[in-house]
C-alpha cells in the first residue's frame, strides 16, 4: 500500500487505493462534459482577480466604478460588501482604491484568471471500482478517538448538513452517496456559484477522502465515518489543473454555507498565493478582510467552521518567514510576524485542528502555536496513514491535517445531532470541552498546560464523550431493527424482548431511539416496561421542526425486572407530517 503525507495546502495528491494491490486510479470513463455560461465574458491575457470591498448592502454604484476604471463585476456579495472584480488593467487597483464608498482592494493572485473561469468544464464522474472491500470498524484513527464506540450511542441525524469545502467530492462512491446531499452542492471554484449537476465532483482525491472521514455511511462497506447518519454537501472551491484555493472561491463557499444551512464545514487547505496574508500588504489585507466577513456571514446564520493547522511543522505563535509564497508564480522569502495570518484556520471563530500520530503524539509534520492551536485529532504519520475513501468507489491512505480536521468535523456534526439547538458558539465550546487532556510530551517547541498548550490545544478530540458517553455502552444489548410506521395523530409501538438477563433492569438503562420523521415538534416518545410502566423520554415542543430523532436517552429502570418485552411508544399529537420507528434498542 502506497503512503503519502498530504499537504493541506492543496498539493496535487497521487493517492493509493486499497482493493487487495496497490492500483493506479482508473482513467475517468465519462468524457468531461463542457457546458457554456451565459453571457459568457471573453477571456483576454493578463486578466487578474480583485476583491473590492465595500459597504455591506446595496453595492450598485461601487460595481459601476468597476466598469467605469477597466474592470468587470465578475461576482457580488452584497450581504458582506464584497465584489470580485476582473481587470486585465494594472492600474485597476489603485484607481478603485480612489472611489467613493471603497474600503479595500487587492488581488487576489500573482497569476492570471484561468479562461476556464468564463466556460468551466464539468469534472469527470468517475468509473465505480465493481470491488468493495469489506466494511473495516476497527480502524486506529476512530478507536483513538473511540468512534467506534459513539456509533452504539450515535450516528448523527441526517438533519445535520457538513459542508466539505475542498476539492471536490465523489457522490458516486459507494461509502459516500446514501450521505450526500446534491442539492446543496457547489462548485465554488473561481468565485461564483456554479450549480450545474457535477460541477461539485472532485478535480483530485483530497475532497473525497475527506468526505469518507466524515460521514462514509455505515452500511457493510468499506469505511465508516466518524459520523455516518450526518448529511455530506460538496462545496468545491479548488479549480481543476492548479488545484489552487484563491480566496474568492473560499468567500464563495463560505456564503453558501450560510445560505444552505450548513451546521459545519471542514476546510482542509489554506488559501492561496499565500501561506499568510499579512495586513501590511493593501492585496492581502483585503484577502484577510473579504474571507473574514464571509466567515462571519456562515457563522451568524448557524455554521461552525473547522480547519487544518497545516503540515510544515511550523508555530504559529512565532512566526518569521514565509519561503513558499506566492504559489502560483515565483515564491520568494520574506520577513513576517504573528500579525499575518494562515486563512481561514487563523481567523476568529474558526477551530484550528492540529494531527496526532498513532497515540498521544503530535504528527511529525503538523503544525503548532500555543493559543493558536484548538483542538487535535488523527492525521496519520509514518506508516500509520489515515484510511478512507478515494473517487471511483476505492480507497486509500493519506496523512496530514487535512485528515485530522475532518475527524473534528464529524464529531461537531455528532454534537450538533445531539442538540440541534446548539449554536456554533456553543460547538466550538463543546469541542473544547470534550476533549482528553493531552500532556505535552519532552519538547521545548511545546508550551502551556496539560489543559491547554501549543501541540494539542484542549486536547483530543472524543466522538464518545460528544454524543454523551464517558463511558462505552456495556451490558446486554437487545436491538429492534424492523420499521414501523407512524401516521398522523396515531400512536405506535415498537417490541423488544429482553431475555437471559438476571434480575432487575439498571438505573442506567440506555435507550437508543432512531426515528425519521418529518417534522418531531408533532412526536412525543416513551419507554413502556414489561409491566406497563411508562418512562417519558421525551415531549418535543409544537414549534420544533427539526426532522428525526436520533438520541440515547438514559433510564433508571431499576424498578423493573429486566426481562420482559419492553416497547418504544410514539404518539404522534398533529396532522400533515408523518414518519416511522427506524430502530430502537436497549443496553442493560
Amino acid at each position: 500500500m502506497i503512503r503519502h503525507i498530504v499537504s493541506r495546502f492543496r498539493a496535487p495528491v497521487a493517492a493509493a487505493v486499497t482493493l487487495g494491490a496497490t492500483l493506479a486510479l482508473a482513467t475517468p470513463a465519462a468524457a468531461v462534459e463542457t457546458a457554456p455560461r451565459a453571457a459568457a465574458a471573453a477571456w483576454a491575457a493578463g486578466t487578474r482577480a480583485h476583491l473590492v470591498i465595500t459597504a455591506p448592502g446595496d453595492t450598485s454604484a461601487v460595481r459601476a466604478a468597476v466598469a467605469a476604471n477597466g474592470g468587470s463585476v465578475f461576482a457580488s456579495y452584497d450581504a458582506i460588501g464584497v465584489i470580485v472584480a476582473h481587470s486585465a488593467s494594472a492600474g485597476f487597483a489603485s484607481a478603485m482604491r480612489g472611489v467613493t464608498g471603497v474600503q479595500q482592494v487587492g488581488a487576489t493572485r500573482t497569476s492570471d484568471v484561468p479562461a476556464d473561469a468564463y466556460n468551466p468544464k464539468l469534472p469527470a464522474n468517475p468509473a465505480q471500482s465493481p470491488t468493495t472491500p469489506a466494511e473495516s470498524l476497527t480502524r486506529w484513527d476512530m478507536t483513538q478517538i473511540k468512534a467506534d464506540q459513539a456509533w452504539a450511542v450515535s450516528t448523527g441525524s441526517a438533519a445535520v448538513k457538513v459542508g466539505v469545502l475542498d476539492t471536490g467530492v465523489d457522490d458516486q462512491h459507494q461509502d459516500i452517496a446514501p450521505n450526500f446531499n446534491a442539492a446543496d452542492s457547489v462548485s465554488c471554484a473561481y468565485g461564483k456559484a456554479d450549480t450545474r449537476t457535477g460541477a461539485w465532483r472532485d478535480v483530485g482525491t483530497h475532497g473525497t477522502h475527506v468526505a469518507g472521514t466524515i460521514a462514509a455511511a455505515k452500511n457493510g462497506k468499506g469505511v465508516v465515518g466518524v459520523a455516518p447518519g450526518v448529511t455530506i454537501s460538496s462545496v468545491r472551491i479548488a479549480e481543476p489543473g492548479s488545484s489552487l484555493f484563491f480566496a474568492e472561491n473560499t468567500i464563495c463557499g463560505f456564503m453558501w454555507a450560510g445560505d444552505h444551512g450548513f451546521k459545519v464545514t471542514n476546510n482542509s487547505y489554506y488559501t492561496d498565493p499565500w501561506q499568510f496574508n499579512c495586513p501590511d500588504n493593501a492585496d492581502q489585507a483585503a484577502i484577510i478582510e473579504g474571507v473574514k466577513r464571509a466567515q462571519e456571514y456562515a457563522e451568524k446564520r448557524g455554521s461552525l467552521q473547522i480547519a487544518a493547522a497545516g503540515n510544515s511543522n511550523l508555530d504559529l505563535a512565532n512566526k518569521t518567514v514565509d519561503t513558499e509564497s506566492p504559489n502560483d508564480s515565483t515564491p520568494v522569502t520574506r520577513t513576517i510576524t504573528n500579525a499575518c495570518l494562515d486563512i481561514p484556520t487563523e481567523l476568529p471563530g474558526v477551530v484550528t485542528v492540529a494531527a496526532m500520530g498513532k497515540g498521544n503524539v503530535k504528527a511529525s509534520y503538523s503544525n503548532y502555536g500555543n493559543g493558536v492551536i484548538d483542538i487535535a485529532a488523527p492525521g496519520g504519520d509514518g506508516t500509520s496513514g489515515v484510511y478512507s475513501t478515494l473517487p471511483g468507489g476505492k480507497y486509500g491512505n493519506m496523512n496530514g491535517t487535512s485528515m485530522a480536521s475532518p475527524h473534528v468535523a464529524g464529531v461537531a456534526a455528532l454534537m450538533a445531532s445531539a442538540n440541534p439547538a446548539a449554536t456554533p458558539a456553543d460547538l466550538r465550546s463543546g469541542l473544547g470541552v470534550q476533549a482528553n487532556d493531552t500532556a505535552c510530551p519532552s519538547d521545548s517547541r511545546c508550551t502551556g498546560t496539560t489543559a491547554t498548550n501549543g501541540f494539542f490545544g484542549e486536547g483530543q478530540t472524543d466522538a464518545l464523550k460528544a454524543v454523551g458517553g464517558a463511558t462505552p455502552p456495556s451490558g446486554p444489548y437487545f436491538e429492534n431493527t424492523t420499521d414501523a410506521a407512524i401516521a398522523d395523530n396515531a400512536t405506535v409501538e415498537s417490541p423488544i424482548t429482553v431475555s437471559g438477563v438476571t434480575g432487575n433492569a439498571p438505573a442506567t438503562l440506555k435507550v437508543g431511539v432512531d426515528i425519521k420523521h418529518t417534522y418531531r415538534g408533532d412526536l412525543v416518545v416513551s419507554l413502556v416496561a414489561p409491566d406497563g410502566t411508562v418512562y417519558l423520554l421525551e415531549d418535543f415542543a409544537d414549534n420544533d421542526g427539526t426532522d428525526n430523532v436520533t438520541k440515547t436517552y438514559p433510564v433508571d429502570a431499576s424498578a423493573e425486572a429486566a426481562n420482559g418485552t419492553w416497547k418504544l411508544r410514539v404518539r404522534d399529537t398533529a396532522s400533515q407530517d408523518t414518519g416511522r420507528i427506524d430502530a430502537w434498542n436497549l443496553t442493560l
